[in-house]
């Protein structure tokens, strides 16, 4: 045999190379020519509403797209398809659409709900993950225990400010309703969560504006106040824990362990912040939607009050270690979240690679959301959607569920990583509320249940309820007092 001359082993090389590039481009090209999954012919800009999403996915199927040619957005609206996509290829769905003004202007990078997959979004959930596990999440029972208490006391006081009561319930300090910083962070949600909505501010269609002087200074002006407060509290915890007078908290936590975390300190200050503000919301928006049911559906409310006279009795409240056995409790919390979930469009996640389902292609770079609100109406699943029944989250041998899933906290790798805390806050307060009281519609201000503002979390609009005690006053004073 002969040794190859130089341009002969150059021309192997370009070759091979070509067959590679072939293949790979023929891969590219086959899964590019699946179709889109189908749907309206609207661009996919703006915020839809839950009940037109549900329309569309009663006409165009469990999954519907979106496509102006530059765009796409993927809306995903039934149970077995938000499993099969959002949690078993989770992986690729992992990463946001990049926000510049939630994220880049307002949040300086640092907000971990909005963060790009990467090794900083990777740090910051390893951390959250080690302490926000469901041991550490038992450690702060005591003081949501506390907090659900005290939110009895505040319902027997003022009833018709329950729904200011309840938002303090998600926070690690128990705070009266003038506290400087429980106002601070409730003025700063509502701008955060209206930065996050797709299209509401033109940078994030042109990031190029943000570099622009003078754009985005009310945004700037805003992070500059996030800032200060996140930083600001940082500070004081951490005066607290050197003076080793610091009470359990997520900033106690993360500082304990700073050396092992590599966090520096505005990291800690945007972390624990995002995951206290963002976890206080939700819980509150949470409780209140429970606390709505129970006053629209007596009957339901009955059937808790019922196991609640059998297991706990009327002596002692419920604890943490009756969570077990509150079974109505559990299937009435996990029916009001599916009647009106807290995030009815869910958060948007970004494709990272081609998703190939059924024949069809969901485009890297297109943009998903999971409809919590048309997923828990998915007629395969919840017989009778529209119908407020506790009843169908319990299985016949009288436990709640394995098959049945709603995805408040989120899907996959984007899941909440506070959910062992948000749940147990949720737990007690429902728990001690409906041990205590009946809850009622005010006959003379009856409750729009359809009243919710838009957004990526929903909030109830005010709405008037009546708290109605289930023993002599005195006597529930006395044991929360």
């Amino acid at each position: 045999m002969f040794p190859a001359w130089p341009w002969q082993t150059g021309a192997v090389a370009f070759g091979l190379l070509g067959v590679i590039v072939y293949s790979y481009r023929s891969r590219k090209s086959k899964f590019h020519q699946l179709p889109l999954p189908p749907g309206p012919s609207e661009p996919p800009l703006g915020q839809y509403p839950p009940r037109k999403i549900a329309q569309w996915i009663e006409q165009y199927g469990p999954v519907v797209s979106l496509n102006d040619g530059k765009n796409v957005l993927v809306i995903i609206g039934h149970h077995q398809e938000a499993i099969d996509l959002m949690e078993k290829q989770g992986a690729f769905l992992a990463d946001r659409p990049r926000s510049v003004a939630g994220g880049d202007i307002l949040g300086r990078g640092m907000r971990f709900v909005q963060l790009r997959y990467g090794e900083q979004f990777r740090r910051y959930r390893k951390i959250s993950h080690v302490h926000l596990q469901v041991k550490t999440a038992q450690t702060y029972e005591p003081i949501q225990f506390a907090h659900a208490r005290e939110i009895i006391m505040d319902m027997l006081n003022e009833p018709t400010l329950h729904r200011q009561h309840i938002k303090r319930s998600g926070k690690t300090t128990y705070t009266s309703l003038d506290d400087p910083y429980l106002l601070r962070l409730q003025r700063m949600v509502p701008r955060i969560q209206g930065a996050m909505a797709p299209g509401a501010y033109l940078c994030d269609e042109y990031p190029i504006l943000k570099y622009i002087p003078g754009y985005g200074r009310e945004l700037k002006q805003w992070g500059q106040e996030e800032y200060d407060m996140l930083f600001g509290q940082f500070k004081w915890v951490k005066s607290q824990v050197e003076s080793n007078i610091a009470p359990q908290s997520v900033t106690k936590d993360f500082l304990d362990h700073s050396d092992e975390n590599k966090l520096y300190e505005p990291e800690i200050a945007y972390l624990s912040g995002s995951l206290v503000g963002a976890g206080s919301d939700t819980t509150a928006v949470a409780i209140s939607t429970v606390l709505m049911a129970a006053a629209g559906f007596p009957h339901a409310q009955d059937r808790v009050h019922e196991e609640l006279e059998v297991v706990v009795g009327g002596e002692t409240p419920p604890t943490f270690e009756d969570w077990s056995r509150l079974i109505q409790v559990q299937a009435f919390i996990l029916e009001a979240l599916r009647w009106r979930p807290i995030n009815p469009s869910g958060f948007p996640h970004r494709a990272m690679k081609d998703v190939i389902w059924n024949g069809m292609c969901i485009p890297a770079g297109a943009i998903v959301l999971g409809s919590n609100w048309s997923i828990g109406r998915d007629p395969s699943v919840f017989h009778d959607p529209e119908v407020f029944n506790p009843q169908r989250w319990i299985g016949s041998d009288g436990e709640i569920r394995e098959d049945m899933k709603i995805f408040t906290f989120g899907y996959g790798r984007r899941a909440c990583p506070g959910v062992h805390i948000a749940r147990r806050s949720v737990y007690i307060a429902v728990a001690l509320m409906f041990w205590s009281f009946t809850v009622a519609e005010d006959p003379s201000d009856p409750i729009d249940d359809t009243a919710f503002t838009p957004g990526v979390v929903s909030h109830q609009m005010p709405f008037s309820l009546m708290f109605k005690p289930r023993m002599d006053e005195a006597l529930l004073r006395n044991t929360f007092g």
